[in-house]
């Protein structure tokens, strides 16, 4: 258990620092003027065309970092930072959603799994936040291990989404990066590609440490409920 509780820790800062040194690249590139003068939405709308989407919308969403791609709806959701802008960081962004919209063209399996878990997850999501704590209270006052069960499998379903998660986001983000390589009129040179696939790298790194943070919690808990019951 005490093994868990330092695996949180360091998993905590480690996130912090992952989080706080994205946010910080986002705004280095967000204040470097894409040479080509291209908004997001345009970025977004030429990467879809370039790859024979058409029936894929982008569209302004509210928020910042908001940025999703949704496949029920086939909608590219930008945040207003990256909708509007015409800087690096705007059409990184902006490419990588489209990366989602290109794997759901192609029937990629790990974003069909993803969203076939997505209503389980959902659930899962619900049962974890009123499960774990009371759980755990009726596992060592009246010994009944039922509810803390309950909560770790669906904190395990969860687990296993995020998990599930990294290939989609790293096979988006390899979808935006071969298509900003190959046209020049979108980015002009190759510092700009370099600071767009930084960009993207950090983006990716938040999805691993939030992974991680999901399994050492799950650990962190099962080990109150083995502990507990060995």
């Amino acid at each position: 258990m005490g093994s868990a509780w330092f695996l949180m820790i360091i998993i905590a800062l480690v996130s912090f620092i992952v989080q706080w040194r994205f946010k910080s690249k986002f705004k280095q590139y967000s204040e470097m003027a894409l040479l080509s003068g291209l908004s997001g939405q345009e970025v977004a709308e030429k990467m879809l065309h370039d790859n024979g989407i058409y029936d894929v919308q982008v569209i302004s969403v509210e928020g910042q970092l908001t940025d999703h791609y949704n496949p029920e709806t086939k909608t590219v959701n930008l945040s207003p930072d990256v909708f509007n802008s015409r800087s690096v960081a705007s059409a990184a962004i902006a490419a990588h959603e489209c990366g989602h919209a290109l794997q759901h063209a192609a029937a990629y399996n790990w974003l069909n799994l993803r969203t076939a878990l997505v209503p389980v997850t959902n659930v899962a999501s619900t049962l974890v936040q009123v499960t774990l704590f009371i759980g755990v209270m009726l596992l060592f006052f009246m010994h009944n291990p039922l509810v803390l069960a309950i909560g770790v499998a669906a904190l395990a379903v969860v687990t296993l989404f995020s998990f599930i998660t990294l290939p989609v986001e790293f096979d988006a983000s390899s979808r935006a990066l071969a298509w900003l390589n190959n046209n020049y009129t979108v980015m002009q040179t190759r510092e700009e590609h370099d600071q767009a696939k930084d960009a993207l790298w950090w983006a990716a790194m938040t999805y691993v440490v939030a992974a991680l943070g999901s399994l050492a919690t799950l650990l962190y808990y099962a080990s109150f409920l083995f502990n507990r019951r060995s």
